[in-house]
């Protein structure tokens, strides 16, 4: 099996079939927001901020104007890259190893990409250091509306949250869990012993809960990746106020020659990488449309 950037290049002797990894999980976000076609570069979205009213007229009386509002919102462009390297000695073995390989590190890539929308959407971090970035000017974590968490409570904690946002005129859609939260879920029990979610196993594959959408993944807390601790458990909200959408998308190809990412010439370090590459369009159009769930 080829090795990722590290300090060691080897390669084992008997290259595997693919690669064992630890499991992961995409975007919490892409499955109740749901992307939208956008062109490329950065965009106007028109916010109706005061919805028009009807009027009841009566018989030949005249009709004054109807009164809306609107503002504007901008979607901005945010440019995501993994470039991964690895033994040149993968091309010496035979072409179906060869393949399984190299499917598997384009399917970790097209993994990290999915996982930053999360991580930049809702922490508005570089997924690679774990730090803010200045790139991206506002993510989800940014909503004013928060619910702590009381204990094992998980379930109270979600219905405020929900009732939040329903306060703040919205209608709680769906709503991303960390594993820790949709877990917790699973092992809450009645005053007889008995299991109050049944439906929902160890709550790490949720696709519905309480009539929301629900989606789940460590992106919600971006503890894996995360620079300093967020202590976010799960953001419940009106998801289509999060908008996104694929501006480019570049499949992930392979580089021979050269120094793609800084760590020296490819050939003179027996080397071969791969690269893909994602432009997304993100922005919120509301953020009280959404109200986060956080641990004590």
């Amino acid at each position: 099996m080829a090795a990722l950037i590290t300090t060691d290049f080897n390669i084992p002797n008997d290259i595997a079939t693919g690669i064992f990894e630890k499991a992961q999980k995409g975007s919490t976000l892409a499955q109740p927001s749901g992307a939208r076609p956008q062109k490329f570069g950065t965009q106007q979205v028109w916010v109706l901020t005061s919805a028009p009213k009807a009027e009841l007229v009566g018989e030949a009386v005249q009709k004054p104007p109807t009164p809306a509002a609107y503002s504007s919102k901008t979607i901005t462009p945010l440019k995501l890259q993994v470039t991964m390297r690895f033994s040149q000695e993968v091309k010496w073995a035979d072409e179906d190893t060869q393949i399984g390989v190299l499917q598997d590190l384009s399917s970790n890539a097209g993994i990290a990409l999915g996982r930053a929308l999360d991580l930049v959407g809702i922490h508005k971090i570089n997924p690679l250091t774990g730090e803010v970035s200045s790139l991206v000017a506002e993510g989800l974590i940014d909503t004013t509306q928060s619910v702590t968490l009381d204990g094992t409570a998980y379930d109270e904690a979600i219905e405020a949250a929900a009732g939040t946002v329903i306060s703040a005129g919205y209608t709680p859609s769906g709503i991303a869990m960390d594993p820790t939260l949709s877990f917790g879920l699973s092992t809450m029990r009645d005053t007889t012993g008995r299991k109050i979610y049944t439906d929902i196993g160890f709550g790490q594959n949720i696709t519905n809960f309480l009539g929301m959408n629900a989606a789940v993944s460590d992106t919600v807390s971006a503890k894996n990746e995360i620079a300093v601790a967020s202590n976010l458990l799960g953001i419940v909200g009106q998801f289509d106020a999060f908008r996104w959408g694929v501006q480019r998308s570049i499949a992930a190809h392979m580089i021979e020659y050269g120094d793609p990412d800084g760590l020296g010439d490819l050939q003179r370090q027996n080397q071969l990488a791969i690269r893909a590459e994602i432009v997304y369009g993100i922005g919120i159009l509301d953020a009280t449309a959404f109200a986060k769930i956080v641990s004590a």
